[in-house]
């Protein structure tokens, strides 16, 4: 099917027909992707900078990820990691295990983040036999009924209460707050080492440091949700690194398999599961092994990380020199790598929509503040037409 021979407005009439009602997308339709640009039903270009909230981690149609998934595709795509073992998915979580934090080797695979992120709630409650987790305000977590309960924004949320109980929220970055919070009855602390959806707040120096002491004094385990922080994206393959904390769970996905579904929950050994007490029909499938091991093998194979920490190091100076020119519209740029966030003083819509009908694409988090998740290969006259077009836009 040829689907630039019809107009955005086409697929949008068809789309919204069928759709389930749980989006409100833009009135464009995206056909086509190559590196960090996409080009709409009309033959627009723009630049990325959301990547599918922070997925597209080698931008569109990488050379190296195409042909790894044409050729598993042409080979096996799909063994039930509960009957059979597979060559592909013994090497990814291989290869996983070999970048984690040190002494996380075993890995449960999913197919999202929020699938990701309930396996570890599981092992939590299985290791410790207590039902209570302390999350953060202003943190995301996933959308299921298990995960509802630890996501912070409330209209996430009360649509369907009741939840799952033992859910509790402190602010995050307050040591004070967790210590009073985790009790001999805390099952976990789930926290986002930089919160995403909340608006790109990273943990303060030594936070997360403090809350892995007071995990430990309680028994209860710390769970580090890198779905949008992780798999390079600040710099490091994994944004607790830069505080030197190992959690005992580790939750990924987006940046993971760069555009293909796949989600991963990385802990240790003593929190291993018993035979049936967690599945997933999909989880583990070699097309999705072959991807994320693909993009592990190219960040390593092309020094991305390195180029990730440069390249986001300059795009955040160019932030801040706009919000030196724009006192009066921009409160604060946060954030690190490429994980970037611009805080305003007025609604964020009006400047998001500008930059959409400038060829740029970015994503708003709440209603001040909007996120920079381009793909890791972004350049720096990238992010200079970036920075020129939010400029004008200003």
């Amino acid at each position: 099917m040829d689907t630039q021979t019809q107009a955005s407005a086409d697929w949008v009439a068809l789309e919204t027909k069928h759709a389930s009602g749980a989006y409100a997308p833009k009135p464009i339709t995206f056909v086509r992707g190559e590196g960090v640009r996409m080009w709409d039903a009309e033959g627009k270009e723009y630049i990325d900078c959301g990547t599918g909230i922070g997925v597209a981690a080698l931008g569109h149609a990488h050379p190296a990820l195409t042909k790894a998934i044409a050729d598993q595709a042409s080979t096996l795509m799909t063994v039930a990691a509960g009957y059979y073992h597979n060559d592909v998915r013994a090497a990814f979580m291989a290869k996983l295990a070999q970048i984690a934090p040190e002494g996380m080797n075993r890995v449960f695979v999913s197919n999202s983040g929020t699938e990701s992120i309930e396996a570890a709630l599981k092992m939590a409650k299985l290791k410790t036999g207590r039902s209570g987790v302390v999350a953060a305000i202003r943190g995301f977590h996933g959308r299921t009924m298990g995960t509802l309960g630890a996501t912070w924004k409330k209209t996430y949320r009360e649509p369907f209460f009741p939840l799952i109980p033992g859910y509790s929220h402190v602010p995050f970055g307050d040591v004070h707050a967790i210590k009073e919070a985790v009790t001999q009855e805390t099952a976990a602390v789930l926290l986002e080492p930089i919160q995403g959806e909340g608006g790109i707040y990273p943990a303060p120096e030594g936070y997360l440091k403090k809350v892995r002491e007071i995990c430990d004094e309680n028994g209860a385990l710390l769970i580090l949700d890198e779905v949008q922080s992780g798999m390079g994206r600040t710099g490091k393959w994994f944004a607790c690194e830069h505080s030197d904390v190992v959690p005992d769970a580790l939750c990924l996905a987006k940046a993971l398999g760069a555009g293909m579904p796949i989600g991963a929950t990385v802990f240790k050994d003593e929190l291993s599961f018993d035979k049936g007490q967690h599945g997933s029909t999909y989880g583990g499938n070699p097309l999705a092994c072959r991807a994320a091991l693909t993009v592990i093998e190219t960040i390593e194979s092309e020094n991305l990380l390195q180029h990730i920490a440069e390249v986001g190091e300059y795009f955040k100076e160019g932030l801040l020199a706009l919000a030196d020119l724009n006192p009066d519209k921009i409160k604060e740029v946060r954030g690190i790598g490429l994980m970037l966030a611009v805080q305003t003083k007025d609604k964020v819509a009006p400047i998001l929509n500008a930059l959409l009908e400038n060829g740029v694409m970015a994503l708003g988090a709440t209603p001040t503040s909007m996120r920079f998740l381009p793909s890791f290969i972004i350049s720096k006259d990238e992010v200079d037409h970036v920075l020129s077009v939010l400029d004008d836009v200003l």
